[in-house]
């Protein structure tokens, strides 16, 4: 039997591989679990696997470096360690520094690679995730596509792995854990709103830009709207430095630590609507179980089925636009979107037919 070698190192990866981790112990498949270390911050990382109930990684690293090109560097040597089995299949997941590393220590040790949400495109060549993807898409053997418009860039590119469209596990993780996080999350007994908007931005291009970041508070402050935003560390360290943090703690602003994925499932769930750069909640947003408008403070998205499902918008990076996009949202009421261009959360059952295959 072929052991299944599942490489991740951020939150948002091992969210979406736990529904794979999951089908594959309901088989009984031979796999191993490995942690890169790439989100060195405790509440990012190891909360959430125990938060998923998942089992701990068989091998779990940590970087020295924060610099991309040095990471990926010392994941692959440390990739090194883990003893080989002959007929090992490397499987990754995403756009990371960590899925680009496990990606090339594949190709060099001569092992099959499985890319799980493959295709996926912004066509901004200034995000580091479009280099990643796009490299990691040209070398995989096998290109595991949500949807049929990431096969579509996948054909228009010629990649020479074969495409199959499976949905996004991340569909499978929401309806998975939904319950579980009604009945472990305390999260709302901390939220001093009871409506509220739900607000997270931690890009680089974002937070790490003294304008766009002054942009993005000054229109959250404006709106005079009640916000809730779970700040991540890379924020917090940006809001300071560009003497920004104390500006933002108004009387409409609760700032809150950052959260486990099922506190924060909870406040997806209880707010009345997301505002956000991350990709991965403009696919959560669009499952039946939340169904939440979200505006995304981009210029471009990589998914774009969001958009033309109507459950995201894009909005430039304006305190005017983002304030007044704020306020219309809050005050008019959108009909519930109850189905998902990301699949009906079976993506994880689909995988594993296609790697029993392989």
């Amino acid at each position: 039997m072929k052991r299944i070698v599942i490489i991740a190192g951020t939150r948002p990866e091992i969210i979406k591989i736990a529904p794979i981790m999951r089908r594959l112990q309901e088989e009984k498949s031979k796999y191993i679990f490995v942690y890169t270390g790439q989100h060195y911050d405790h509440q990012l990382s190891s909360q959430i696997i125990r938060d998923l109930e998942l089992p701990l990684p068989d091998y779990t690293f940590k970087l020295k470096s924060k610099i991309s090109s040095i990471q990926i560097a010392e994941i692959m040597t440390n990739l090194e360690k883990i003893p080989k089995e002959k007929n090992d299949i490397i499987l990754v997941q995403g756009d990371t520094n960590s899925v680009l590393a496990a990606s090339l220590f594949a190709i060099k040790q001569n092992k099959k690679l499985v890319h799980v949400e493959a295709g996926l495109r912004s066509f901004d060549w200034r995000m580091p995730e479009e280099h990643n993807r796009r490299m990691v898409d040209h070398i995989s053997d096998y290109l595991l596509a949500p949807t049929k418009e990431s096969k579509q860039n996948l054909l228009n590119e010629k990649v020479n792995g074969k495409i199959y469209v499976t949905g996004n596990t991340v569909m499978d993780a929401v309806k998975e854990h939904i319950k579980l996080s009604e009945k472990k999350s305390l999260i709302q007994n901390n939220i001093k709103f009871d409506k509220y908007i739900l607000a997270t931005f931690h890009r680089a291009e974002n937070v790490d830009n003294r304008k766009n970041l002054q942009n993005i508070v000054e229109g959250i402050i404006k709106s005079n709207l009640p916000v809730v935003i779970p700040l991540h560390p890379r924020t917090k360290k940006m809001l300071k430095k560009f003497s920004l943090y104390k500006k933002i703690e108004t009387k409409n602003v609760q700032i809150i630590p950052p959260q486990g994925y099922l506190d924060f499932l909870s406040l997806m769930k209880n707010c009345k609507f997301i505002v956000t750069d991350s990709g991965g909640i403009q696919e959560e947003s669009t499952s039946p179980f939340l169904a939440k408008r979200v505006i995304v403070l981009r210029n471009s998205t990589e998914r774009p089925e969001a958009i033309e499902n109507g459950n995201a918008i894009l909005l430039q990076l304006n305190q005017q636009k983002i304030s007044k996009q704020l306020k219309f949202e809050w005050d008019y009421d959108f009909e519930k979107i109850n189905k998902s261009p990301y699949g009906n959360g079976n993506a994880s059952k689909k995988i594993n037919k296609i790697l029993k295959k392989i």
